[in-house]
């Protein structure tokens, strides 16, 4: 099921001690640390509370802006924020606490200020409102504002406008920089696909060389390498459709500045464009696509493995499944959670690859062959299209509902329509493209045919 990828309250936050460029030591603090922090050095104990607790939702949801859109990791920097007044807040991390304050920010720390419709932290800009005045919230303005009775949410409001919203009781978590970890190319599958493509598409409507991609399905195909090469000429970056760390960041840099999304009047991020086609966890319980895959994978891997743990193919998450997982995750020196989450698939993938790649030119004797571990998509043209195209001809000729297919090593519309019906009759998504649950399916397919 689709899930949304909601901001989460980081654990901790490195804050440069120095002006972006400027030789100074960062320090990793616990977030609720640094927010006192700073509202100990920007506001005074002596306010309203209700001015305080305007100022502290705004020192937050600056941070939290900081925070989720990378704007110093996209850049190349290695900490989230700046103690310099003239690009962030202040922060000495050798300041004293005020109780009061320390209070609020245990209260409300892991709640925010967005815009309605939007769902990234708002870039709430502030100024203290006498020796330097902006079009954001005024701090000393807050404290009139609460003596004449105004709520926390009515000051906020007073400066940031009606369409504001405060997010209560975000989830709290470790955040690790958004990169995967591996390169992205033709064949690749996943949320990190899906988040580059709508990026790029997004920058496209300002850089319209870029081409569009037309599916926004998390497939890594020819028209996502196509928008990756030219983006990377454009912007000077090594012209390989790869995105690799330097070009992940380089989108996002210019994603998120295209949008605006470090400005107090942003375009905002929307739930569809941070709703994602895969789960992020499957774990016990969980059924369909998602867990046939990785009972898939697993299967293979343990048949090659012996100190690993066979798993049924039956897209339930059960117990012995959880148990499969303990087994690799024991094996890898992976935490043993019985869940798959991003490390736990990103191994599972790696090493099923692995093994794929390193066995022997026809170990498939009359079968087909395993899954080879990228998704075939339109306008491929290698050696997986053509026993791809085998089995569906072989499986045509014995399920009349499916096109023929002739054996080109090209995927065309001619491969693409016989895979869409064959998903349609075996109940497989309909996307047109071969994954790993479409691929064994129409192996084991092909196989009773065969060998009947």
């Amino acid at each position: 099921m689709p899930e949304v990828l909601y901001p989460t309250i980081p654990e901790t936050i490195t804050v440069h001690l120095g002006a972006p460029d400027q030789n100074a030591p960062n320090v990793t603090v616990p977030f609720t640390d640094y927010v006192k922090n700073v509202a100990s050095s920007e506001i005074y104990p002596t306010w309203p509370e209700n001015a305080l607790r305007a100022n502290i939702y705004a020192i937050i949801s600056y941070a939290l802006n900081r925070v989720y859109t990378e704007y110093y990791r996209s850049r190349g920097y290695d900490f989230d924020i700046t103690n310099t007044t003239r690009f962030d807040q202040a922060f000495n991390p050798d300041r004293e606490i005020f109780e009061n304050i320390g209070y609020i920010v245990d209260d409300i720390f892991n709640d925010y200020i967005v815009r309605q419709g939007s769902i990234e932290p708002l870039f709430a800009a502030f100024c203290n409102g006498t020796t330097s005045t902006c079009a954001g919230l005024s701090q000393w303005g807050t404290v009139s504002l609460a003596e004449q009775g105004l709520t926390p949410f009515a000051i906020l409001q007073n400066y940031y406008g009606n369409d504001i919203g405060i997010v209560n009781d975000a989830p709290v978590g470790f955040t690790e920089e958004s990169y995967p970890g591996v390169p992205l190319r033709v064949g690749d599958s996943g949320n990190n696909v899906q988040i580059i493509q709508t990026e790029l598409n997004r920058i496209a409507r300002n850089y319209p060389a870029i081409p569009k991609i037309e599916e926004v399905n998390g497939i890594f195909g020819l028209d996502t390498e196509a928008a990756v090469r030219e983006f990377q000429e454009i912007f000077n970056l090594p012209i390989n459709g790869t995105v690799d760390k330097a070009t992940w960041y380089r989108i996002k840099q210019y994603y998120n500045g295209v949008k605006s999304l470090s400005d107090l009047v942003s375009e905002g991020i929307t739930v569809a464009e941070a709703t994602v086609p895969f789960d992020t966890k499957v774990s016990e319980g969980a059924s369909g696509i998602p867990v046939t895959t990785v009972q898939y994978y697993l299967s293979i891997i343990a048949y090659f493995n012996g100190a690993l743990e066979p798993v049924p193919r039956s897209g339930y998450f059960g117990s012995e499944t959880v148990q499969a997982v303990e087994r690799f995750q024991q094996f890898y020196g992976l935490p043993v959670t019985g869940v798959v989450d991003n490390d736990t698939w990103n191994t599972i993938t790696r090493v099923y690859t692995e093994t794929v790649a390193s066995l022997p030119q026809g170990y498939e004797g009359s079968n087909a062959k395993l899954y080879p571990g990228f998704f075939l998509t339109e306008g491929m043209r290698n050696q997986s299209v053509s026993d791809l195209q085998t089995y569906l001809s072989l499986i045509a000729q014995n399920i009349p509902e499916i096109p023929s297919v002739s054996v080109t090593g090209y995927y065309g519309d001619q491969t693409k329509n016989a895979v869409s019906e064959f998903q349609r009759l075996f109940n497989l998504p309909i996307s047109g493209a071969v994954g790993p649950a479409t691929w064994a399916t129409i192996a084991n397919q092909y196989d009773f045919f065969n060998n009947r």
